[in-house]
């Protein structure tokens, strides 16, 4: 790993088919990091995304931030239509968002968001949301130092008969 000393070192870009494979292995990664938060989930193998159609699709920008040419996070905005109550018809919605543990706590997640931010400003759009597991504390400081706040919480309860 190279030392970041200039946080305006690291670019951010649309993501490109020819990032797909580190992009897959970002996705394991967004997985392994989640799964210590999340017993509802499957065993591996496991995706969450669909790569190829985030990159095309005119609804969804991909990027990638990258530190001397090489991809060191990601994360996606996804126009979805919000409910009919709401002061605003579409929001963003952001996912994918992950850093190479080498390169975390050097501004990078901060580079992706402002990126994202950008292109939802260009679609015409006011607000941008995320979910995030109530109890990944180092996640949630991430996003509310880039201005999140906190809004609801989903709630669960398993079922299953015993």
């Amino acid at each position: 790993m190279e030392k970041i000393k200039d946080p305006g070192t690291i670019l951010t870009r649309k993501a490109t088919l020819k990032d797909i494979d580190t992009l897959l292995s970002f996705e394991q990664g967004v997985i392994k990091a989640e799964r210590p938060f999340d017993i509802t989930l499957k065993d591996n193998p496991l995706h969450y995304y669909d790569i190829g159609e985030m990159i095309t699709a005119p609804h969804i920008e991909l990027v990638v931030a990258e530190f001397d040419n090489k991809i060191i996070g990601s994360g996606y905005a996804r126009l979805e239509n919000s409910k009919h109550y709401l002061q605003h018809s579409k929001h963003a919605y952001l996912g994918f968002m992950y850093v190479d543990p080498n390169y975390r706590g050097k501004g990078v997640n901060q580079k992706i968001i402002e990126a994202l931010k950008n292109w939802t400003v260009l679609q015409n759009v006011t607000e941008m949301r995320l979910d995030v597991y109530f109890n990944n504390d180092i996640a949630i400081k991430a996003y509310e130092k880039a201005g999140f706040t906190k809004h609801m919480v989903e709630m669960r309860m398993d079922i299953t008969p015993r």
